[in-house]
């Protein structure tokens, strides 16, 4: 049996090939850079296999790596079957919103429960959720994933949705900060550029971190979009490279105390910052705590042999207090004991009477939203 390594964790996370890990991936993990690993649904094929991978991967060190997943509901649920249960686009709570607010907020808290109950029977410690950008019904890559286009509607439900995820003990993450939804352009593809100015978003996108949510929050992922009217910086970066919006705006301004993650610094959406290293650098110093970098194995690699950043002991700290508690009560023990568990399964009902969102996909155009315009850096120029 392999012993455990005591090694703090680093500011780095990374994800892995397949539904076991290989003995380079091993090694890779066990890097002092190395903090967390993301999955997908490439790591997936039954809940048994899942329980075994996240097994192996938190037995290789001491304290263990954070593990975690994009795991929202709809279109973005990296797990579908054999004890997950399907969850509704968050559009489909916004649209019980508009009919009875307390029914919504009823079903929000059920989808979060579900959610994270599920998550942490199979060994998983954290989800990339809620999403809290406005639904203007122009952004593909947002779409339905957003709650509603009122701020205080998304600030609400989202609490409601953090408040389910925390009774089964986990923490929630919002993102894109200060906000995603208003930008035509998919950040994956693309370098998005938002021309509002500050006041525009803090009255409308930053709304939901203004909310008492904020405090609820435990981490934050800024967007990859650049926002050159409201960043008062000589040469504007993406929020998640940018100090204004992550230390000025998210920590002092809004006293945002969490886990900033980074973003995919793989996406299209960060390459204004350079090369593999020069993105996590500025990530870095912009104040992330969390850097994340999926699907290129090679890049991750190159990452941790030439970067050296200074250990921080706040970053540490903040990573340690997002980590579910160790000692886990028994119904999470395992998908079996969840499946005796009344208040799950009650809430899993829940969850079968909430509406599937039908909405067709957005066809709106930034010019039919105010007067505000939305450009793109396209990547050849």
């Amino acid at each position: 049996m392999t012993q455990t390594i005591h090694r703090p964790r680093g500011p780095v996370m990374i994800d892995v090939a397949g539904t076991a890990l290989t003995d380079e991936e091993r090694e890779r993990l066990l890097d002092p850079l190395v903090g967390g690993v993301i999955l997908f649904a490439r790591n997936y094929t039954g809940s048994d296999q899942l329980r075994a991978l996240t097994a192996e991967i938190r037995a290789l060190r001491d304290p263990a790596l954070i593990i975690a997943v994009d795991h929202e509901g709809g279109r973005v649920q990296r797990f579908r079957s054999d004890g997950f249960t399907r969850l509704p686009a968050m559009r489909s709570l916004g649209a019980l919103w508009a009919q009875d607010h307390l029914a919504a907020l009823d079903a929000a808290r059920a989808t979060g429960f579900v959610l994270a109950a599920e998550l942490l029977a199979h060994g998983v410690d954290l989800s990339f959720t809620p999403v809290l950008d406005l639904d203007y019904g122009c952004c593909s890559a947002i779409g339905n994933r957003a709650f509603h286009r009122d701020p205080q509607a998304v600030a609400a439900l989202a609490q409601a949705l953090c408040a389910g995820m925390a009774e089964a003990g986990m923490g929630c993450v919002g993102k894109h900060f200060p906000g995603h939804g208003f930008v035509e352009a998919d950040s994956h593809h693309d370098v998005p550029v938002d021309d509002r100015d500050f006041d525009t978003l803090w009255a409308e996108d930053i709304a939901p971190y203004r909310h008492r949510l904020c405090r609820q929050l435990a981490g934050v992922m800024p967007a990859h979009v650049i926002y050159p009217h409201a960043d008062p910086s000589p040469e504007p970066q993406p929020a998640g490279f940018s100090p204004f919006w992550l230390r000025d705006v998210l920590r002092q301004r809004l006293g945002f105390k969490g886990v900033i993650f980074s973003d995919d610094l793989n996406m299209e959406g960060a390459r204004v910052a350079g090369d593999i290293v020069g993105r996590a650098r500025a990530a870095f110093e912009a104040g992330c705590d969390m850097l994340l970098v999926c699907n290129r194995p090679d890049l991750a690699a190159e990452l941790l042999d030439r970067w050296a950043p200074v250990p921080d002991l706040d970053n540490l700290a903040r990573l340690a207090a997002i980590v579910p508690n160790t000692v886990r009560p028994a119904w999470l023990a395992d998908p079996f004991a969840l499946e005796l568990h009344a208040p799950y399964v009650q809430a899993r009902e829940h969850l079968a009477s909430i509406p599937e969102d039908t909405s067709a996909a957005p066809t709106m155009t930034a010019a039919t939203i105010g007067q505000q315009r939305t450009e793109v850096l396209r990547k050849d120029g």
